[in-house]
């Protein structure tokens, strides 16, 4: 930031807010750097991470069938309490004291410091953890402790016990992360207001995430998909696929009338976390993917991944093994250099990784780069699938929009193995996640199971479950400074038909929760379910329909910033050639006789581009963190807000 503000002869008294997407979480539990944690529950639960759930991640082709994944507590690091409520909340055996007691001392005694509660049926009444985590606090007062009443207020024990024991185990580093920003931020401007990035694409002031960091575990990943919604609706396009390609992995997402889609269904590593957020499949196939060859002799590509250090061969201390940058720096797709030359690249030292993989496998230079490119590319095409056909989507509906400082370089090769009817690349692609935590509002989300069915269902108690909801909504908004006048709630509802084992969200209107809107709900639950899977039940009248989870969402609106217009052209694009280069274009359908072909390219300087240019293929557009090669065959638009539209020259 002192870099930044330098840059702009500005000072600290000019930031006005600061916004973070931090990946601290999910590195420790994709790392698995976890601190021994303890686990309290209800007498006769001790084993419920045992008991888990049945998954079957691989397909049938493998030797077994029950997968579970790993405990993130051990069983000696377990203690039970004796106490019981009913599914609703009623008290059927007392909460026991001296169990609490002796729970508390053996975490003490023990060193343990950091500890997850879940009681049974807490999500109805969290009446025996308040006093669990008072006898705590009374007898362990150093203790860091996760309440799943406050975690995650739903049913299902196993999902609901894991998801605040992760929350428990990132809790202190994230803490301690969150809290060394903010003393920097204090040395820079202090006071200034410090928001994180959470999943659910939404932020949320610093100090409130530090006490639920499970929050953040897609921090990143959600506001680029924000921000490419935001720049892609407002160039005219509705339903979009983002693609945000990295160093190590590419993140894709599906955005529906300018809304990426959520979920509670994620995982993070091998842990589910069933916390609100944004949909998104993450593959191993970033530029620093590294290619390998598989014990039977084919040739691999990630999710094994060089990173930043030491990078790819071709960096200035580069790795020994070839990535998807040493092939994209080999065919000369991208510069010699990074950052706009701040980092010179080895296109030797790539050459010659490259030919000692090749040599193995008996190709070319050339073949060996582009099938690195083809797998990578069939693996991200692979990704946009299921976040579309899988889920009844067609894929040829949308418009891909690639971003990051990867995201871009196969976008002529995924529309072609997708069908895609154009990409839009908009300008500065690098910075688009920071550009999209300038664009997401304050929010967060709040949630009570009330299982009940369709026709029997207490509309008071409903109405009455709803205003508690909301106006835990709007305390949280005014402890994030929102005036009453300013604080926006949006209610929705899963509900699913009775026997299913998930739900679907569907949204609950305004006002006055009657009869008739009920049913409305009930409609909207049909469409959605024949949407999402091709069959409703709607004029069945055996299968009944059955409310599962209430939510709202309490949101306090932020000003978005402008976007700038361009200029119209005023002449040919050749203004923005800055020279030539040899670069190698493969044959969409390679053979051994047409594999493809080095072509004289001229290189366009991005930044140098007007609204209404076409540059043709073939053709290589640079800025400062990223390039677009532009396939022979294929035609870059510049539009009045600066993207370039890709297009197939025989669609134009």
């Amino acid at each position: 930031m002192h870099k930044v503000l330098g840059l702009m002869g500005l000072s600290g008294d000019e930031v006005t807010a600061v916004s973070h997407g931090t990946t601290v979480a999910t590195n420790q539990l994709l790392e698995g750097k976890l601190d021994r944690i303890g686990f309290i529950t209800t007498e006769g639960y001790e084993s419920v991470l045992e008991i888990a759930r049945q998954s079957v991640p691989d397909g049938y082709g493998n030797s077994y069938f029950w997968v579970k994944p790993p405990r993130i507590v051990p069983a000696d690091l377990v203690r039970t309490v004796r106490g019981r409520l009913d599914p609703t909340g009623t008290e059927v055996r007392p909460f026991d004291e001296d169990d609490a007691v002796a729970a508390a001392r053996f975490f003490r005694d023990a060193g343990i410091r950091t500890v997850g509660i879940c009681f049974l049926h807490s999500y109805a009444d969290d009446a025996h953890e308040r006093r669990m985590l008072d006898v705590l606090r009374r007898e362990h007062p150093g203790c860091v402790v996760s309440l799943s009443s406050e975690v995650l207020r739903e049913y299902r024990e196993y999902e609901r016990s894991v998801t605040t024991l992760v929350d428990a185990a990132v809790k202190p580093r994230v803490g301690t992360y969150v809290s060394g920003i903010r003393r920097r931020l204090d040395d820079l401007a202090p006071g200034v207001p410090f928001y994180v990035m959470k999943s659910n694409g939404g932020v949320l002031s610093a100090e409130e995430v530090a006490h639920q960091p499970i929050t953040t575990m897609l921090s990143g990943p959600a506001a680029g998909a924000l921000g490419a919604a935001l720049v892609a609706g407002t160039a005219g396009f509705d339903r979009v696929l983002t693609c945000d390609g990295g160093g190590t992995s590419t993140d894709v997402t599906v955005v529906v009338d300018g809304e990426p889609t959520l979920t509670t269904e994620g995982s993070v590593g091998d842990f589910p976390s069933k916390i609100p957020m944004i949909d998104v499949v993450t593959v191993g196939a970033g530029g620093g993917s590294i290619a390998w060859l598989s014990p039977e002799g084919t040739l691999k590509v990630g999710p094994r991944s060089a990173g930043a250090d030491p990078g790819p061969m071709c960096y200035p201390h580069g790795g020994e093994e070839p990535t998807v940058t040493d092939a994209h720096v080999v065919l000369g797709r991208i510069p010699p250099h990074l950052l706009g030359g701040e980092i010179p690249l080895s296109v030797d030292a790539a050459r010659a990784g490259l030919e000692r993989l090749g040599a193995t496998l008996d190709l070319s230079l050339e073949r060996t780069a582009t099938g690195i490119l083809e797998i990578s590319a069939w693996n991200q095409a692979n990704a946009l699938r299921q976040v579309t056909v899988a889920r009844g989507l067609d894929v040829r509906d949308f418009t891909l929009t690639t971003f990051g400082g990867s995201g871009s370089l196969l976008a002529c090769r995924l529309m072609d193995v997708l069908g895609l009817p154009r990409t839009l690349v908009p300008p500065n692609p690098g910075n688009l996640s920071a550009f999209g935590l300038l664009t997401v509002d304050v929010r967060n989300d709040h949630v009570q199971t009330a299982i009940s069915r369709h026709a029997d269902l207490d509309l008071d108690r409903v109405r009455a479950r709803y205003a508690d909801l909301e106006a835990a909504a709007r305390a949280a908004l005014d402890g994030e400074g929102f005036p009453p006048d300013r604080q926006r709630v949006q209610r929705t509802a899963d509900l699913r038909y009775v026997g299913q084992a998930f739900e679907v969200r569907v949204p609950v209107p305004d006002g006055v929760l009657d009869a008739a809107a009920a049913d409305d709900v009930a409609r909207a639950f049909h469409a959605a379910h024949r949407q999402l899977y091709g069959y409703d039940f709607a004029d069945d009248p055996r299968q009944a329909v059955e409310w599962v989870n209430l939510r709202v969402s309490g949101i306090g609106p932020i000003r978005r910033p402008d976007l700038v217009e361009l200029a119209p052209t005023d002449g040919s694009p050749d203004r923005s050639v800055t020279g030539t280069r040899r670069v190698f274009f493969d044959a969409v359908h390679p053979s051994p006789s047409s594999g493809g072909d080095w072509l004289d390219t001229p290189i366009h300087r991005r930044t140098d581009l007007a609204a209404g240019d076409v540059v043709r293929g073939p053709a290589v557009i640079e800025e400062f963190g990223s390039t677009v090669p532009v396939h022979p065959g294929f035609a870059a638009t510049v539009d009045r807000f600066g993207n370039l539209l890709l297009t197939k020259e025989t669609t134009r």
